[in-house]
This record gives structure tokens, C-alpha cells and sequence, in this order.
């Protein structure tokens, strides 16, 4: 019995509309959130900062369990459970009151998180590159980007009706469960296509090492303005005017950001496109605390969203091209990287916040990171292109 056949395009939105519910809304829709459960629950920031790594040290667990080969079952059954799971962990939120249940939620979402993120981009990337579809990428990892403009737009549209935070955490499992049926339909079973085996030379071996600590640097550099943009203009009387759209630019940014940069990387190459993508990022996050005008709150905005999920997408398709072996425990270590910058930024943040008063220090220690991920792939490691 023949393979069931599968449509590039629709495979490709299929990913897309995974990476929005797993991680646009189930991963970001927590940072304009934030700002509402602060006030109605009391919650200082070094508490927003711990439930928010909680997200990031399941995104890690899950990164490390996604990469065991202990695993049996399709590709597609594991994305599948980990979008319901993903789903239902987000809608729990608007049920909990106390940090404990924030903490066990946000620690299950982004355990799911990660597996969507591992398991859809393994299989997506396999299957595009099998038909020769490679560029379709793109449009997969834009899921992210439009999964935040989506939840800001859903966000903006209950809090100008007077929905409190349950309200929204409600509206998002329930886009979540939208996608996750789309999902479901646009992605069939499938055979998987073979994947021939690259020989792990030192030089690629070098490169490899070297891409997965200049993403678990993003990983931290991104961390902090992505948890508390929406809080640090909340928290400014010049700023505030911006709020209500201040992550829905984020999210416009996103998008198409993975498209743009594709082209850059075929110019340049995927790790010096990560090293300059990771260049523009750090004057982004910089621009969030040096700049108290809302026109520096918005170039921060669009610098963060225009980078976020371009870097996301060049670290996890140059891993790919130098995986020596199974792709998907190459992604999940790339990705565990990642989980372990994410997990140190907001805890950080938090604490500095409540000592100073400000998101200054932290974030700048993020766009120094940053600095550094562009150094360790602007100049690329030798013969690694061999």
C-alpha cells in the first residue's frame, strides 16, 4: 500500500498553524496577560518572572524527552497530543489562582510547547525538503509570529469589552483548539521520507557546537523583553499610550520576518544571517529600556518581532543541514539550548526588577548575549560549510 500523499502548501500552513498555538498564543500570550493578573493578583514581579521560567524550564524538559529515542509512534500522533495537551494547559490557567498551579500549568505548556516545536519542524522540514519544497519553510515557522498577532488582537478585543485575565485565557485555548483541528486535517500520516546521513566531520562538528550556544544566547537575549515589553510600557507614563498595540506589532513583525530573512541567509548563508538577525535584536532589546519615547518602544517592537522567529528559523534549519545523523534529536538539542537561556532570563529579570526597580540591567546583559551569539556565527567555524 502506497504512502498517502501530501500537499506541500498545505503541509507547510499545517506547521504554521501548530507553532501559533503551541507557541504564539501557548508560550507569548502570557506577556500581555501579565500585566492584568499583576494587578488583580497582587503578584510582584519576581513571581511573574518564576511562572514564566516555569514556561521555559518545561519548554527545557520537554526539549530533552523530545530527543530520547526511547520514543515510538509518528511524528504526527506526538504533535497532535502535544497541541491538546498545549490547548488544555492554557485554558487550566484561567482556573488557577495561586502560584503553585501557575508554576505546574506553565511548567506543562511548555513542556508541550516544545514537543510541537521539535516534532512539527522535524516533520515539516523533512517532508518539504523530500518534495523539494524547502521554501515553504518559511511560511511554517511564520506560525509563531502569527500566533502572537492573533492573541494580541483576541487579547485587545476582551479587554476593551471588560474581560478580566480569565477571560483570556479562555479565548486562547479555545484558538488553540481552533488550530489544533486544522492541524489535524492539514497534516496527514504519512511515511516519512528517508533522510540520507551526513558525515560528522570536525569542522561541521565545530559549527554545530558552536550554533547551539549562540541559540541558547538568544535564547536569553530574546527572553526578557518578549516576558516584560508589555510590562515596562505599562510601567511608564511617556509609554503607556502604546500598550494596546504595542505585542500586536511584535506579532505584525513576526510574520513575515522568516521570509525576509530566509532571503538574507541565501545570500550570506543561514549563520551569518542568524549573526546579523542576532545584531539587530540586541539594539531592539537595548531600545526597550535606554529609549522612553514611544517611537523607541515601537522600533523595539519591530526589531524584536522582525528577529525573533528569523533567528528561530535559521538556528533550527542550519542545525538541520549540519545534523550528522537523526534530525530530530539534533533540533531537540539545539532547542534544549535555547530552553536553558529562556529559563535563566525572567527569573533574572524578575529579582533585578525588585531590587532596582527596573528592567535595565537585565537587559542589557541580554543584548551583551546577543552580542556574543552574533560573534560565534558571524565568523563561522572552519570548514563548516564542507
Amino acid at each position: 500500500m502506497s504512502a498517502p500523499v501530501y500537499h506541500p502548501v498545505k503541509l507547510a500552513i499545517g506547521g504554521l498553524l501548530a507553532l501559533a498555538a503551541a507557541l504564539g498564543v501557548g508560550r507569548f500570550v502570557y506577556t500581555p496577560i501579565l500585566p492584568l493578573m499583576v494587578e488583580d493578583l497582587g503578584m510582584s514581579q519576581s513571581v511573574a518572572g518564576v511562572i514564566a521560567s516555569m514556561n521555559f524550564a518545561g519548554y527545557l524538559a520537554g526539549a530533552l524527552a523530545s530527543a530520547s529515542p526511547r520514543l515510538r509512534g509518528s511524528r504526527r500522533g506526538w504533535l497532535i497530543g502535544a497541541l491538546a495537551a498545549s490547548a488544555a494547559t492554557t485554558g487550566a490557567m484561567g482556573l488557577g489562582g495561586s502560584g503553585v498551579v501557575f508554576f505546574v500549568l506553565r511548567f506543562l505548556g511548555g513542556f508541550a510547547s516544545a514537543f510541537v516545536m521539535v516534532f512539527a519542524s522535524a516533520l515539516v522540514l523533512d517532508r518539504l525538503s523530500a518534495a523539494g519544497r524547502g521554501a515553504l519553510s518559511a511560511l511554517h515557522f511564520a506560525g509563531v509570529g502569527a500566533g502572537i498577532a492573533a492573541s494580541a488582537a483576541v487579547v485587545s478585543v476582551i479587554v476593551a469589552a471588560g474581560g478580566d485575565w480569565r477571560a483570556l485565557w479562555f479565548a486562547s485555548a479555545l484558538l488553540s483548539v481552533m488550530c489544533l483541528v486544522a492541524v489535524y486535517v492539514l497534516i496527514p500520516d504519512a511515511a516519512e521520507p528517508p533522510r540520507a546521513v551526513v558525515k560528522a566531520h570536525a569542522g561541521r562538528q565545530l559549527a554545530l557546537r558552536r550554533l547551539v550556544v549562540a541559540y541558547g544566547l538568544f535564547g536569553f537575549g530574546y527572553v526578557i523583553t518578549a516576558t516584560f515589553l508589555v510590562a515596562i510600557v505599562r510601567g511608564s507614563p511617556e509609554l503607556r499610550t502604546s500598550e494596546p498595540y504595542v505585542w500586536l506589532l511584535v506579532g505584525l513583525a513576526a510574520a513575515p520576518s522568516v521570509a525576509i530573512w530566509g532571503m538574507a541567509a541565501r545570500r550570506v548563508g543561514n549563520a551569518k544571517a542568524f549573526g546579523l538577525a542576532s545584531l539587530l535584536q540586541a539594539f531592539g532589546v537595548s531600545a526597550s529600556v535606554l529609549s522612553s519615547s514611544v517611537a523607541g518602544i515601537i522600533a523595539s517592537a519591530l526589531l524584536l518581532g522582525g528577529t525573533v522567529m528569523g533567528l528561530t528559523a535559521l538556528g533550527l534549519i542550519e542545525a538541520r543541514r549540519l545534523a550528522p545523523g537523526d534530525v530530530r534529536r539534533t533540533l531537540a538539542i539545539v532547542t534544549a539550548s535555547f530552553g536553558v537561556g529562556q529559563i535563566v532570563g525572567p527569573a533574572v529579570a524578575g529579582v533585578l526588577f525588585d531590587l532596582t526597580g527596573s528592567f535595565l540591567v537585565p537587559s542589557l546583559w541580554a543584548a551583551a548575549a546577543l552580542l556574543v551569539a552574533a560573534m560565534l556565527t558571524i565568523v563561522p567555524a572552519r570548514d563548516a560549510r564542507a
